[in-house]
């Protein structure tokens, strides 16, 4: 369905300083087919993340009625980004939103950030806020695709963030948010769950869509990669268990970053093979879409409001003017250049372990194959497809899309 990255305010902010003819290159550079990689999906944020300047929402602190709702914040940079971007696409974006927390009055902790959860008399009126929100992009000509529930649903964060049990989410979905939302006449909203790692996936997916009243209003579960911060594979099987289980749902990657920023490591090479990585296993385990988190940040890895400064695949350097790219751009434009959206995937399989691959059937009837070579070795290999084969040779560490 599409690949992607995230316009969070940070991003936004960022894009606002640039020169327009950097603002130009850099839309290019990720919307154009032609010019850039060809970005077709985008994730934004419902009020403030940790990626903005400081916190806030979009209604008056304490009221339930949301009377004072307006979106005026975002129409000063994200709006404005998000807009050009779906010019540059020509049209083609597909746009979903997550919440990182409930407004302070509505949650246990009366405080956006440091986790918490939200009250049950504030149910109705956090799903109501939902609908304000879809219904406001939209008036700005801005449609939403979708929206995930909660981002990070078990992380307690010293930043935005809000905790749900997997009953608490399911019983959410159905009893306020699902039916609200369709009431709204936004029923065709696609929902996904879950918003987290892919180490509990397993228990979020079962309890929510083993619940037929919930399951109804679910689209799909989606996932981050930060299980792996202590070492160790991710955990990708986690992912195939789902596929399997749930075949009539979605898998969608929804966020992934390379935390602790250090300028010095704008060109660190296994930044980049983290994500082609992720993104081949992702895919081959049966995910269908995949999105970056931050398109954009500055020459420290922000703005951030409590310091959890990451890095980006493009950083614009804001005293000098100049947007440097990192290996991570590279890697995922070897997806998302060349698969088309509505591509379906096919079987590659390696018979050398150093070898990664994925495949997919682009709408054209061209097959695009995607090599990832681990090894500190030039491997030499036969690209096999049927009874054809060609001699095809993948530097070390390197990547490499093969189309046919």
């Amino acid at each position: 369905m599409g690949i992607g990255g995230a316009i969070t305010d940070a991003s936004a902010e960022v894009f606002g300083k640039m020169s327009k003819n950097k603002q130009e290159e850099f839309l290019n550079a990720y919307f154009s087919k032609e010019k850039g990689i060809g970005y077709s999906l985008i994730r934004t944020t419902i009020h403030s993340s940790d990626f903005s300047s400081g916190s806030y929402t979009y209604v008056d602190e304490g009221d339930k009625n949301l009377s004072t709702f307006n979106i005026n914040h975002d129409k000063k940079f994200k709006i404005p980004l998000i807009k050009k971007a779906i010019e540059t696409s020509g049209g083609k974006l597909t746009l979903y939103a997550s919440p990182w927390s409930p407004p302070a009055f509505m949650k246990t902790n009366n405080n956006m950030l440091n986790g918490g959860k939200l009250l049950p008399e504030f149910y109705q009126s956090w799903a109501n806020y939902y609908v304000k929100f879809i219904k406001s992009y939209q008036q700005e000509g801005i449609p939403v695709w979708g929206i995930t529930i909660q981002n990070e649903p078990m992380a307690v964060q010293r930043w935005e963030s809000c905790i749900y049990t997997a009953e608490e989410e399911r019983d959410f979905l159905k009893n306020y948010l699902g039916p609200t939302l369709k009431k709204a006449g936004l029923g065709n909203t696609k929902i996904t769950a879950w918003d987290h790692n892919r180490d509990l996936i397993n228990h979020r997916a079962n309890t929510i869509l083993n619940d037929p009243k919930a399951s109804k209003y679910v689209w799909g579960i989606g996932f981050h990669w930060y299980e792996n911060w202590s070492g160790g594979e991710p955990m990708f099987e986690n992912i195939r268990k789902v596929y399997e289980m749930y075949p009539d749902k979605n898998l969608l990657f929804t966020e992934g970053c390379n935390e602790r920023f250090n300028a010095e490591k704008y060109q660190l090479w296994k930044n980049g093979e983290r994500y082609g990585k992720s993104m081949i296993n992702d895919f081959n385990n049966g995910t269908v879409g995949w999105t970056d988190w931050n398109i954009l940040l500055d020459e420290t890895g922000g703005p951030n409001h409590v310091g959890n400064f990451c890095f980006a695949p493009i950083h614009s350097d804001t005293k000098s003017g100049e947007l440097i790219y990192t290996p991570s751009y590279y890697f995922i434009g070897h997806f998302s250049k060349f698969i088309e959206k509505g591509a379906k995937r096919i079987s590659s399989n390696s018979s050398r372990s150093q070898l990664l691959t994925t495949s997919f059937l682009n709408n054209s009837g061209k097959i695009v194959t995607i090599v990832m070579n681990q090894s500190n070795d030039k491997i030499k290999y036969k690209l096999h497809v049927k009874t054809d084969a060609v001699d095809v040779s993948i530097l070390p560490h390197a990547i490499q899309t093969l189309i046919y």
